[in-house]
């Protein structure tokens, strides 16, 4: 289970005798073990470019695990926001809010909030989200379509792992952390907003009194939390082969594949079961523009997301990096066609990819009432566009 931040480690000391100090050093030596291991992990045949792009991602998981994991305390959980224009990891998304508490799986906690106008709000707990370790799957699901919701958008939930009569979130062993999902389609990408702020807080039924000041171990504790999480999102993230990937996740370049019906994502951490995704590579050259041509099911929320190869948007505040529902201009049939080029092609539903000539192609299609129609692909000059 997750530990408090007041938890006592048996570790080494220095000549100080703090065992802070060790916990840093070690910080220190897991940096150096990143750059060798993760920047440099090609024996330096990664580019410049790709060098900056892995250390960018070292220094936003680094802001992560001392935001989130190092003063992190399960009795008295806090949502934290997960993303940003500045904190990008894990698949951020422009068109949604994220938040996330560190929670006790034998602990019970009252979640009250507002939906805000958000077309979809969900709660995810995950498995073994704990001690800074990445979630391994997803314990149980909660959106809004499954508890209530007052006139004026406010709600109550229980998290807890014992059942509730309504609003019952289930914790459960291995329940290290809670994810909540907020998605608006509106015209201006809602993570760009800085005046943004979702209505949420979370805290125990029962009271379990003030937490004491950081203590030298509690500092060390809390250091070793911050390590786990950024060694999980570099070298220790998991190299899944291809065979085993969701049958979402196109093994052709530029082309996307089918849904799977039988998966429901609940293996995959960080996910949600009530979304059906499509994901591919793409490969562009500077005078190259992919055309995606299809139809939007109908259901609660849709987009589409590029990625770098780090599952991290390209900067969005004055690009346009992805496209929801109400941003799409639509054929006169009601289908659309989105286009992905280096620069503007003079047509509607422009994609800008800031001069990646690879990523990764994300669609999230929330809560569907349909089958989720084919996404076309085609490869042509961008001046041919215009």
């Amino acid at each position: 289970m997750a530990r408090s931040g007041t938890t006592k480690e048996a570790a080494p000391t220095g000549a100080s005798g703090d065992v802070a100090a060790i916990a840093y050093a070690e910080l220190a030596t897991t940096l150096g073990e990143i750059e060798t291991g993760y920047v440099g992990a090609e024996g330096g045949t990664l580019s410049v470019d790709e060098r900056a792009a892995r250390r960018y991602l070292v220094a936003n998981a680094l802001q992560h695990g001392f935001q989130f994991w190092f003063d992190s305390d399960p009795k008295r959980p806090v949502f934290h926001r997960w993303l940003s224009p500045t904190k990008k990891l894990l698949g951020d998304n422009p068109d949604a809010v994220y938040y996330g508490a560190v929670t006790d799986p034998a602990g019970t906690y009252r979640i009250r909030g507002n939906v805000y106008g958000a077309a979809y709000t969900s709660f995810t707990v995950e498995g073994g989200a704990h001690d800074g370790k990445l979630s391994q799957g997803l314990i149980s699901t909660l959106n809004d379509g499954e508890f209530d919701v007052a006139a004026d958008g406010s709600y109550e939930i229980i998290a807890s792992p014992e059942p509730q009569p309504r609003n019952w979130l289930r914790l459960g062993p291995g329940a290290g952390s809670i994810t909540t999902r907020h998605y608006w389609e509106v015209e201006r990408s809602v993570a760009a907003d800085p005046t943004l702020h979702v209505p949420i807080w979370i805290e125990p039924v029962e009271n379990p009194g003030p937490a004491a000041p950081m203590d030298d171990a509690a500092i060390a504790a809390g250091i070793r939390r911050v390590i786990n999480f950024v060694r999980g999102v570099t070298i220790d993230f998991p190299d899944i082969p291809p065979e085993v990937m969701p049958k979402w996740v196109s093994q052709e370049v530029n082309r996307f594949s089918g849904g799977d019906t039988v998966n429901t994502n609940t293996g995959i951490g960080y996910s949600a079961k009530d979304i059906d995704y499509r994901q591919t590579i793409y490969e562009l050259e500077l005078d190259q523009a992919l055309i995606m041509r299809g139809r939007f099911p109908r259901c609660r929320f849709g987009n589409v997301v590029l990625w770098n190869h780090r599952l991290q948007t390209p900067p969005y505040r004055y690009r346009k990096v992805s496209l929801n529902r109400r941003q799409v201009r639509y054929e006169a049939d009601g289908s659309f066609k989105i286009v992905v080029a280096h620069r503007d092609p003079g047509v509607p539903n422009w994609i800008d990819p800031a001069g990646l000539r690879t990523g990764m192609i994300f669609w999230r299609f929330l809560l569907p009432q349909e089958e989720v129609p084919p996404i076309e692909t085609e490869v042509v000059a961008v001046d041919g566009l215009r």
